[in-house]
Formats: C-alpha cells, sequence, structure tokens
C-alpha cells in the first residue's frame, strides 16, 4: 500500500464535445432536447467538453450554462474560447479552459509541426461471449474482436480496429486514441452509435441500405463512410 494518500497519474477519456454556433439559451436547449432524444442511453448526464470557438458578441454564460445542465448533460470543461471576457465568465462559474486541437495564434514562420505520434496497434482482444447492457470493454493500443452478440447499452471501444461478428446494438468506438487509418467491421449492424477517432454517427445516420446488414465503416477524408462487407 502506498504511503501516500492520493497518486496523480494520467490517463485518456473518450469524451463527446458540443460545438455551440448560437448563444441564445432557447435555441440551445430545443436542439439538444432534440439531440439527447435519439440517443438518450448514449447522451443522457454524459460528460461532455463545450466549444465556443464559433459563437460571437456578448455571451450571457451563467444563463447558457444553466441551460445546459438543464439538458442533462455533465459540463467537464471548455475548449475553444479566446474572448477574454468570456474566459473570464467561464472562470468565474467554476470551469476548466481546456485546449482542443490546434490553439489559434499569430502567424509566424516557423519549422513544420511533427506527425502526432500513433501508437501501433501489435494484438488483438478477443471477446467469446454476448456484451450485454451496460457492459464497457477496452482494447488499449489494439484491436477488438466481438464474436457474439453485442446488446444496446453495451459499449465497444479500441484503439485499432473493431469486429463484431453478430448482432451490433451497442456503441462502437474504434480509433479511440486518433488512430484515422481504424475500422469498424459488423456482420449485423444495428447501433447505438459508431465512432473512429472522434468522428461519429447516431442510429438515425445510417443509410438504411446498410441498415441490419454486413458493413464496414472508415473514414475518407476525415468523413465518417459506410461500405458494404464483402
Amino acid at each position: 500500500m502506498s504511503n501516500t494518500p492520493i497518486e496523480l497519474k494520467g490517463s485518456s477519456f473518450t469524451l463527446s464535445v458540443v460545438h455551440l454556433h448560437d448563444a441564445k439559451p432557447e435555441v440551445i436547449r430545443q436542439a439538444l432536447e432534440d439531440k439527447i432524444a435519439q440517443a438518450p442511453a448514449f447522451l443522457q448526464h454524459a460528460p461532455v467538453v463545450v466549444n465556443v470557438s464559433a459563437l460571437e458578441g456578448p455571451v450571457n454564460w451563467p444563463q447558457l450554462q444553466k441551460t445546459i445542465a438543464a439538458s442533462g448533460l455533465r459540463v467537464v470543461g471548455i475548449s475553444g474560447c479566446n474572448d477574454t471576457e468570456l474566459k473570464a465568465e467561464i472562470e468565474r462559474a467554476g470551469l476548466p479552459l481546456l485546449q482542443e486541437g490546434k490553439e489559434k495564434a499569430p502567424r509566424q514562420i516557423s519549422a513544420p509541426e511533427p506527425a502526432p505520434v500513433v501508437t501501433p496497434v501489435t494484438k488483438t482482444r478477443l471477446i467469446d461471449m454476448p456484451v450485454r447492457s451496460g457492459q464497457r470493454i477496452y482494447a488499449p493500443h489494439c484491436d477488438l474482436i466481438v464474436t457474439s452478440h453485442v446488446s444496446a447499452g453495451a459499449e465497444l471501444i479500441a484503439d485499432g480496429n473493431i469486429h463484431v461478428y453478430g448482432m451490433m446494438r451497442g456503441r462502437a468506438l474504434a480509433g479511440a486514441s486518433g488512430d484515422k487509418e481504424a475500422q469498424i467491421f459488423c456482420t449485423h449492424l444495428t447501433p447505438e452509435l459508431v465512432s473512429i477517432a472522434g468522428e461519429y454517427w447516431l442510429s438515425d445516420k445510417i443509410p438504411a441500405e446498410f441498415y441490419g446488414k454486413a458493413a464496414r465503416l472508415l473514414l475518407i477524408n476525415d468523413a465518417l463512410t459506410i461500405q458494404p462487407l464483402n
């Protein structure tokens, strides 16, 4: 047992980012209610980061924060804030300001940035039994293969590819560490949500001709794309 009462360790989590394009609380309230209604099991009480980079002009942040909290979402941080007054309001509200992607800065000539390091996938995690509602299975630095059904409310997360050789009713998040080459393969696609490297679709985005069929999902030009699984 450690002699210290706490330990500080690095970790990573998969979070949704809510990009605000309007500062009117009533508009945001209705938009959030509509979005949560599409996938309540995934979004209700979900921790989220709120991106405010698209907001312009004066923002009533206390009212906007109350509106988001009333929807059931749990705000864990704010990103994309470049307005000094808005930053001060967010800090007074006790919310952390986060950096998401490249931060805006004055233009200057500099050496090219090195390509992001993606941890290579070296092995595979194999699940030979059904994944039931409420279960979450994570395959760090590797692919994930499930040879049985995945129930609604279950979640599969892998830094590499995800293969499901059965009914896929839950959520599948491939490329969780940022690998845009990751793919999702499924023999019976009926998911609540699919995601590759943070780009995601809810169930209503799955084209009707692929719903319930064998399919593969991948990123093409950073856009989520679906193809038949031949």
